[in-house]
């Protein structure tokens, strides 16, 4: 099933992963963000990442292992 892709916009030219998570509402805290990328929940480009500090840049798509939908990053 295919899940749907939200369009999420920093106004940075870069971010950090547990930072994203947080700025798209994704997780509520920084704690959670945390959590999710240590347990390999979290996928950019469709790759599991253990990092939290990875860099995001606009073009990437953030997804949750439980979640079908995809978050694309976008520029201002």
């Amino acid at each position: 099933m295919e899940g749907e892709i939200h369009d999420i916009k920093i106004n940075t030219e870069t971010i950090n992963l547990d930072q994203f998570l947080k700025w798209a509402n994704i997780v509520e805290s920084g704690g959670q963000a945390k959590n999710l990328i240590q347990a390999g929940e979290v996928r950019v480009n469709g790759e599991v990442n253990y990092s939290r500090s990875k860099t995001i840049k606009p073009g990437d798509f953030v997804s949750l292992k439980e979640s079908n939908d995809k978050f694309k990053v976008s520029s201002d």
